[in-house]
């Protein structure tokens, strides 16, 4: 599904014991759902992964799936497009490894009380913004206190996080609310992982249109709806990195249009969600290719049709449980997802620690038609409402399945195409019945809390739970969830129980999990092979997004 929203925008057996966690060369244990990086490539020397000396220079450039609104960490709605140039001018403060965990990157050092309540975050010494002023713990808090009072960003922080100190020259500690285990994944993996130049924070429109970070690559020009262009950061603290000279990012929102590009020369790398795209480069040697299909870290993401429960006509349960039993993700996934992606019925998959039988309702047109009978009694006139998809060619295939299904159960639904990002601000704002969407996987379960929170809820204008499905007994079972270790029983069970309470309340309409693919020409090395800064292998593929700083031309 091309109209995905981030999970991580704004935003093993657990290592942790009772006298609290400490970071620091060491890593936060994660319960994962399989092995670290790509299940499946194209072999050997086409994998993305190269031991030969690297060559310095070149340039590179990647066709990504959408246009941004703008790179200011702290306000913006970055989408998966987003991480991937984030991550080129900004450092994130944590990085997940190779097994799942979240080691220091930015950050030296990250350590917390013995009830997870205060974590003091130690910056390392002598690092610069690419402006050449340091990065320290001033810069740190005012990043922390810019996210903090976001409009956007604060929403999703504000119910978990009480405040930040700044307790020494690159040291700061942020005081939560209740305990939170896991926050080190979200300094990796969440849009507050990223640490903004002071000088960017203070520019008029808070430097939106002119990044300044700690990353490889310095900005060097943005023209919206054309091409995003960093260069190498002469003075990059991680020593010899980057290789590149330049990469350049071009937003093409059209599937097959991208494809094309990529086997005509015009860019080097993609990623991708096309059944065909994919079905297409996947096996053909002469690309280099990586997916997430099968077992991965963490949970993949989800399509799905999201549904607006604060009105009309999905404030009523029984709309919901008419479009949920009506709904065949089997025969969604093979008709519009060529089989590539597998079908779901929860957040969690099989295999998941955190995976159960749900009372998801299972598809049944007979049934279908009959919930549908009942709520036009019930309302004095058959079910209609119009369903959101984004304007590219795979989108409106998907968008016109879900209108036929829903008309074989006697049910009306009007489409409406829009831009990607107008798709995720009505959603955000609530201007919306249904809408395709695509979400919600992350290494560890909590990372979902802002977008299914009842604290989340907006009760006007801006809502990031933006299904508005308001049960407090999902927020409880969250802050269960973080309270304790990853991966004890307390935390697994409840985190189960969200699943179970998502499949009774129905905001999502669950279809099938989205396969993403990287795609690069024979002449680009070492894409899927990022490490850490003390070494050790880091993920390399993580839901569409990737690092750049290791790969080179050959």
């Amino acid at each position: 599904m091309a109209q995905e929203f981030d999970r991580r925008s704004f935003l093993a057996r657990s290592a942790l014991t009772a006298s609290g966690i400490a970071v620091a060369g060491g890593a936060t244990g994660l319960l994962g759902e399989g092995i670290a990086g790509a299940v499946q490539t194209n072999g050997p020397g086409r994998n993305g992964v190269s031991t030969k000396k690297p060559k310095r220079g070149g340039s590179l450039t990647i066709g990504l799936n959408a246009e941004e609104q703008g790179f200011n960490p702290t306000t913006g709605r970055f989408d998966t497009a987003g991480f991937v140039i984030a991550r080129t001018v900004f450092d994130p403060l944590m990085i997940i490894n190779g097994s799942g965990k979240a080691v220091p990157y930015l950050a030296e050092s990250i350590t917390s009380n013995t009830d997870f309540t205060k974590w003091t975050v130690t910056l390392r010494p002598n690092l610069l913004f690419q402006d050449g002023t340091p990065c320290d713990g001033a810069a740190l808090l005012q990043n922390f206190e810019a996210q903090y009072n976001s409009a956007l960003v604060g929403l999703a922080i504000k119910p978990l996080i009480d405040s930040f100190d700044q307790t020494g020259p690159l040291s700061v500690v942020i005081n939560t609310k209740n305990p939170w285990s896991t926050l080190p994944v979200s300094l990796a993996e969440q849009q507050i992982c990223f640490v903004a130049a002071p000088s960017m924070l203070n520019a008029p429109n808070g430097g939106t249109d002119h990044p300044i970070g700690t990353g490889p690559f310095t900005f060097k020009e943005w023209v919206p709806n054309s091409h995003y262009t960093g260069v190498a950061n002469e003075k990059y603290w991680r020593a010899g990195l980057p290789y590149l000279s330049q990469i350049t990012f071009k937003p093409i929102p059209d599937d097959q249009a991208r494809a094309q590009a990529l086997q005509a020369g015009t860019i080097d790398m993609m990623h991708t969600t096309d059944p065909t795209s994919i079905k297409s480069f996947k096996g053909n040697r002469q690309w280099g290719y990586t997916n997430n299909v099968g077992k991965m870290v963490g949970s993949p993401n989800l399509n799905l049709i999201m549904l607006n429960t604060a009105e009309a006509p999905f404030d009523d349960l029984l709309a919901r449980q008419v479009v949920a039993t009506g709904t065949n993700a089997q025969q969604y996934s093979t008709v519009i997802d060529q089989g590539v992606c597998a079908p779901v019925n929860g957040i969690y998959q099989p295999g998941s620690p955190y995976y159960s039988s749900v009372p998801y309702p299972k598809y049944n047109q007979s049934k279908a038609k009959s919930l549908a009978q009942q709520y036009a009694k019930k309302h004095g006139s058959a079910l209609s409402f119009t369903s959101n998809i984004v304007a590219a060619p795979q989108s409106v295939r998907q968008g016109e399945w879900f209108q036929q299904v829903m008309k074989n159960i006697g049910v009306k639904v009007s489409l409406k195409q829009v831009q990607q990002n107008t798709l995720i601000n009505d959603a955000l704002f609530g201007t919306f019945q249904a809408t395709a969407w695509s979400q919600f996987g992350g290494m560890v379960p909590d990372l979902n809390y802002p977008w299914m929170s009842a604290a989340t809820v907006g009760k006007s204008g801006i809502s990031i739970n933006m299904a508005r499905n308001d049960d407090p007994q999902i927020q409880d079972d969250f802050l269960k969830g973080m309270a304790n270790p990853i991966g004890s029983s307390a935390s697994v069970a409840a985190f189960k129980n969200i699943n179970q309470r998502l499949a009774v309340d129905l905001p999502y309409i669950w279809l099938d999990r989205t396969t993403w693919a990287l795609v690069a020409n024979s002449k680009v090395q070492n894409w899927a092979n990022p490490k850490t800064p003390s070494g050790t292998h880091a993920l390399g593929q993580d839901q569409g997004t990737w690092w750049i700083t290791q790969a080179w031309i050959s």
